[in-house]
């Protein structure tokens, strides 16, 4: 006569003669329709058959290509750049673009420093070694219009 213990209570003997509780069973849920939340759509375009073979078949041999979300492979190149050390531009070409950027830039700088070299003999003329704004405004009016500055 062995006792059994359900649920905090013990068994007695006598209540052997009542049938068994069947195990406890979930109830099965009726699936509902929701609403799509993205993804594929349902209707896939149907594309036009070839030589008797299926466009679509094709396509289910290939497995598709992971998508990155927006950014990601950006950034992963920005930090592959960072690591590197090897040049990402050619040298000769990049010589050739800094030379003619640096002879045009040549020109306008020698004006300016033909400029610097009056305002300079001006400040030394009112025995001052700083050039304030008035020794470039004298040596632009010394020069005239044709001194290389309009």
């Amino acid at each position: 006569m062995a006792q059994t213990v359900q649920k905090g209570k013990r068994k007695q003997p006598s209540d052997s003669s009542d049938p068994p509780t069947p195990p406890h069973t979930k109830k099965s849920r009726t699936a509902t329709a929701r609403k799509s939340t993205g993804g594929r759509p349902p209707n896939p375009i149907q594309r036009p058959n070839v030589g008797g073979v299926r466009a679509d078949a094709e396509d289910a041999r290939q497995p598709r290509k992971k998508r990155f979300r927006p950014g990601t492979v950006a950034l992963r190149e920005i930090r592959k750049y960072q690591k590197s050390t090897d040049l990402l531009i050619r040298k000769l070409p990049f010589s050739r673009v800094v030379r003619e950027i640096a002879l045009d830039m040549m020109t306008d700088m020698n004006d300016y420093m033909h400029l610097f070299e009056d305002a300079n003999l001006c400040a030394i003329h009112a025995k001052r070694v700083t050039i304030m704004q008035r020794d470039i405004q004298l040596a632009r009016r010394i020069r005239g219009p044709w001194g290389g500055m309009a």
